[in-house]
């Protein structure tokens, strides 16, 4: 049994990895409430920009918690097509929650719906990032620590989607964006527990590419998109704002004419 090493680079990656849970929380609420006071188009790309920016923070934080994940005896490597299969499920789920509340008119119906299926999607993601990994041995799991991690995922995707659709403030959209990282953390660092390695000593060539080849570029690559999408909806000015600016402006058009 290989001795498993979840954070060999100290508290830098559980910070960094529950610091982008958090900012694609954030992101994804404040994009979720300008949705829901537009109409057409506007709200569907909003959703879309929400359900992008909150699936692109969990993929992300699994991914850099990772780059902290060695086992003693063997290397790592990373399939790169499923990895990147795994970032496209956390999208999908997640989009296919945030339109179920977009959209339907019974919210408590849909809340339920796409908390369970954006929770499981969401485990998936996981499990589908670990079938990624490629070392000399076996990997075997905790079944009831597997089950804990995706009753996490449901919960933490269920409290999101309801954030969504009730908090509006700034202040506590921060507040909840800092309560769904440590959610999104604890079933990542859950289903890391579950985890055993049966390590087989093997001078062989392990297939794939290493952490820092592939998954580190495409998460800075990732984090960075969250930065300068959280730019633009910071200074996109909200609905209210736009009315306010539409009303100003009649008076002077009528004085005009």
């Amino acid at each position: 049994m290989g001795h498993l090493d979840h954070a060999a680079l100290g508290w830098l990656t559980p910070v960094l990895s529950y610091a982008m849970a958090c900012i694609g929380a954030a992101l994804g609420l404040r994009c979720t409430v300008r949705a829901l006071g537009a109409t057409g188009r506007s709200r569907r790309n909003w959703l879309i920009t929400a359900a992008s920016a909150i699936g692109t923070g969990i993929w992300t934080m699994h991914f850099v918690a990772m780059l902290g994940f060695s086992v003693s005896g063997t290397d790592i490597r990373y399939d790169v097509p499923l990895t990147i299969v795994s970032l496209l499920v956390a999208m999908a789920v997640v989009c296919a929650g945030v339109f179920a509340v977009g959209y339907s008119r019974d919210r408590t119906r849909a809340l339920f719906l796409g908390g369970l299926t954006t929770g499981l999607g969401v485990a998936s993601m996981h499990y589908l990032g670990m079938a990624a990994v490629r070392l000399h041995g076996d990997v075997t799991y905790d079944p009831v620590l597997v089950g804990l991690s995706v009753l996490i995922a449901v919960v933490a995707a269920t409290a999101a989607l309801w954030a969504a659709l009730n908090i509006k403030s700034p202040v506590a959209v921060t507040v909840a964006s800092l309560i769904m990282g440590a959610a999104v953390s604890s079933m990542h660092y859950t289903g890391m527990f579950a985890v055993g390695v049966d390590v087989t000593p093997s001078g062989g060539v392990l297939p794939g590419a290493t952490a820092m080849q592939f998954i580190f570029p495409l998460a800075v690559g990732l984090g960075s998109y969250l930065f300068l999408t959280s730019a633009f909806v910071a200074l996109s000015p909200t609905t209210g704002e736009r009315e306010a600016s539409a009303s100003a402006q009649r008076p002077v058009e009528g004085a005009v004419g």
